[in-house]
């Protein structure tokens, strides 16, 4: 799409400067579309793009590229920027620049993901609403929130729901905040993926397929997850069967699942309210698929489960979900609130772990346990499970907290 920078002036409806930095309001009316893209793409650091209360439609994506923009709704259910009828572009919105606040509006029925954020320096989104407003269907796209590749992200005061992979996503990023937000009927709800320095915290996560996910996945520029905090979340009632497109990697979560670690390293789980997951309140695996790459971990390792509050789980299992069928089986039905697969390097599956990479776990209340003892699973020898929590009862590492420097007076 081509705009000619003359047309500015009829588009733009008002204007005002502070501190050299105009607030360039936008309201609804005829050709919206090319009068918020054009002031996107004209926009300059340090501007406001101000959109009034409306339900605004549009045909195809928005884009922005300018750093240091502020794009500002009148509430996430005041300002709407409905995509029902987009004809053309990959997601709702997509922002490749830094230092960018998006903040108060909602983003309805992206065509793709609803709003994507490629390589920012800096992203922060507040009060932002992505939403598919016909229930959860495979046809809805991927994300709803989806920063990637990104370093200072926060996501605060946010809501997701639809989204057939997952509500709020953050993928091979580094310093990373999400509080304060809500996820509810996607596949999955909040997920950390091949990410650095996270922390996860105040948040809801309910009525999605699974609640909260921290994955490494191969095959990807950034690997090697670590340092991510979860804590002071409500992951329950997750209860809505997985909606994912054919073959895609969360097509695998069963329905009913709280938190789910896989491949990452120290992930910090403390102080949650982790109840109503019909196959299992929290598991810890590997990543069992092939691949062929030969820089990839697949195992976890220096997880730490503390703190945290169970309540009634594994009571619907998916069983037609590979790993909750083998879990339904070994347990005789009695699905436990943690599960640890216990698949290690080899080498460690006869020695032992390192002492720093054990699984810790402590003060979780009545909360059963389970693992496996993968050498006798696989040999078809008695006792191949176990319940014993003792030799995980070890000295808690707390891990750092992210910091990170947020602009003033969003």
């Amino acid at each position: 799409m081509s705009i000619k920078p003359k047309l500015i002036l009829p588009f733009v409806l008002f204007y005002s400067l502070i501190c050299g930095a105009q607030v360039i309001a936008i309201e609804n009316g005829p050709d919206i579309q090319e009068k918020l893209q054009e002031a996107l793409i004209l926009a300059k650091p340090g501007d406001t793009i101000r959109l009034a209360e409306g339900f605004y439609s549009f045909s195809d994506g928005l884009s922005l590229d300018v750093d240091e923009v502020k794009v500002v709704g009148a509430g996430m259910d005041k300002t709407v920027l409905s995509f029902a009828e987009q004809e053309s572009g990959a997601q709702g919105l997509l922002v490749t620049s830094s230092k960018v606040i998006l903040k108060d509006f909602a983003i309805e029925d992206a065509k793709g993901d609803a709003l994507k954020v490629i390589g920012a320096d800096g992203i922060y989104m507040i009060n932002i609403r992505t939403e598919w407003t016909g229930g959860p269907k495979s046809t809805n796209g991927a994300y709803g929130l989806y920063p990637v590749e990104s370093k200072d992200v926060l996501i605060d005061g946010c809501v997701a729901i639809g989204a057939s992979d997952a509500g709020i996503y953050v993928g091979q990023s580094e310093n990373i905040i999400v509080r304060n937000s809500r996820a509810h009927y996607n596949v999955a709800g909040i997920e950390i993926e091949n990410s650095y320095y996270a922390d996860v915290y105040d948040n809801v996560a309910s009525h999605n397929t699974g609640g909260i996910l921290v994955f490494d996945l191969p095959d990807l520029p950034q690997q090697g997850g670590h340092h991510v905090r979860v804590f002071r979340n409500k992951a329950v009632d997750n209860d809505t069967d997985n909606f994912a497109p054919e073959g895609n990697i969360v097509g695998e979560v069963p329905r009913g699942t709280g938190i789910i670690i896989q491949a990452n390293s120290d992930v910090e789980v403390f102080d949650n309210d982790i109840s109503g997951n019909g196959t299992v309140n929290l598991s810890i695996v590997t990543y069992s698929a092939e691949t062929d790459d030969e820089n990839y971990y697949p195992h976890p390792k220096s997880i730490q489960v503390h703190g945290n509050r169970f309540g009634n789980g594994g009571f619907d299992p998916d069983v037609d979900k590979a790993i909750a069928g083998i879990l339904y089986e070994l347990s005789e039905g009695n699905m436990p609130d943690i599960f640890w697969d216990g698949i290690l390097p080899l080498t460690q599956m006869i020695f032992g772990q390192p002492d720093e990479e054990k699984l810790v776990l402590s003060d979780n209340g009545e909360a059963s346990f389970m693992a496996l003892k993968p050498i006798k699973y696989m040999l078809s020898l008695p006792n191949v499970t176990t319940s014993d929590t003792e030799p995980y009862n070890l000295k808690i590492r707390p891990l750092s907290a992210v910091v990170m420097e947020i602009p003033e007076g969003i």
